[in-house]
């Protein structure tokens, strides 16, 4: 098991999948520990907190769909770079994306590689984006920056993967009900199947 090698000290109990709806899951991950956030880093930023404090996981494994413009529909992208990328607050001098008064990178880097899967910079706010241009950002969604930030701050190992569910273009809302279903598949077939 791809998990279970990549972390040999962290047992599956010891182990917290999060995800933001139930859809990405499926019943693939019904006999795991998993939280399931709601959308949008408010939900996520609590549900993540209160499932530290209650469970005391030594390691979180972010997993959910997301738009790419980047990344065909389908792929699996290990996201190891977060940016906040609804943070604006330029008319004051501060840089985009940028927390004023925080001890935060604009690029936070907090998270596992898995080797054979392509590295991404996952951009999460509270809009469901369809046009990101020349943003820092190659993937978007709408929570791992926070469960990023939150895993940092309490020392725990994090992992993020995201299933390219669509192109964050005009049709991504389409794509993304079609495609959240095949997600749960991907993720398992990734963490849990024996190396060949």
């Amino acid at each position: 098991m791809m998990l279970t090698q990549q972390f040999p000290d962290i047992s599956l109990d010891d182990t917290l999948f999060v995800f933001a709806l139930e859809a990405e899951a499926g019943e693939l991950f019904s006999e795991m520990n998993t939280v399931f956030t709601g959308i949008g880093k408010v939900n996520a930023a609590i549900a993540l907190t209160k499932a530290i404090y209650q469970r005391k996981p030594k390691l979180i494994v972010n997993l959910g769909s997301a738009g790419s413009r980047g990344h065909g529909k389908g792929a699996l992208v290990c996201c190891t770079r977060f940016v906040q990328r609804d943070m604006d607050v330029t008319p004051l001098g501060f840089a985009r994306y940028e927390t004023p008064f925080a001890d935060i990178p604009v690029l936070l880097e907090h998270g596992e590689p898995i080797a054979g899967l392509p590295l991404g910079t996952c951009g999460s706010g509270d809009s469901f984006e369809t046009s990101h241009g020349d943003a820092p950002y190659d993937i978007v969604d709408m929570e791992a920056y926070v469960l990023a930030l939150i895993a940092r701050n309490e020392g725990i190992a994090f992992l993020c993967l995201k299933y390219i569910s669509d192109d964050a273009g005009s049709d991504a809302a389409d794509d993304w009900s079609v495609q959240v279903h095949l997600a749960a598949e991907a993720f398992k077939r990734v963490l849990f199947s024996s190396p060949g």
